[in-house]
């Protein structure tokens, strides 16, 4: 039997209601530190920016999960669907600490923003992509638009990781490597989209 197949086999009992309680336990993790006050100095941009974070971390997870298959035969398929909406729940939640406890629901201000600012116009624009996908993520809803029509719609998580890896890098402005390393990943993972699609017969 091959590492793979062992994998395969030892997952294959796993329920993906497993990945939503593990997918959980970062912001379980993050409350009881803004209760504890092990946040610092600024808890609320501590709190945002880690969402935000965790956000991006599970969007490549879930990017991994084809070419993990292709090229090693571990096969993650089934729990895909729950990586990607932990990683909506931790980008909605990202966005809504910026709106209401960062920015306090000013309106004026969160439009400024969103014009003036690329970085904020590069993870808004990473987070709109992300709506259509996380409200199609049903089995219904792929039944209703055919499958063909929802694998077009769900590639649309590949320029909304891009731009919510861009968004990290302008976020962070110094050019530190982790942003960087962040946005090859993303890229890397793009690339093998694009080549295995340029590859396919027509």
């Amino acid at each position: 039997m091959t590492v793979a197949a062992a994998i395969n086999g030892a997952l294959r009992p796993v329920p993906p209601a497993v990945v939503y309680v593990l997918g959980v336990l970062p912001a379980l993790w993050l409350v009881m530190l803004l209760f504890a006050g092990g946040l610092g100095v600024d808890p609320v941009r501590r709190l945002e920016q880690d969402l935000g974070l965790y956000a991006l971390q599970f969007l490549i997870a879930g990017l991994c999960i084809t070419p993990l298959r292709r090229l090693t035969g571990i096969n993650l398929i089934r729990f895909r669907r729950a990586v990607g909406l932990i990683a909506f729940g931790y980008a909605a939640l990202h966005v809504a600490v910026w709106v209401a406890l960062d920015l306090q629901f000013r309106w004026a201000e969160i439009g400024a923003a969103l014009v003036k600012r690329p970085y904020i116009v590069a993870g808004a624009a990473a987070f709109l992509m992300l709506v259509p996908l996380a409200w199609t993520s049903t089995d219904s809803a792929m039944r209703r638009m055919g499958a063909a029509a929802w694998r077009r719609l769900h590639l649309l998580v590949y320029p909304a990781a891009l731009a919510a890896a861009v968004h990290y890098v302008w976020l962070v402005k110094r050019w530190p490597i982790e942003p960087i390393l962040y946005l090859a990943a993303v890229a890397a993972l793009v690339g093998l989209r694009v080549l295995w699609r340029a590859r396919r017969p027509a």
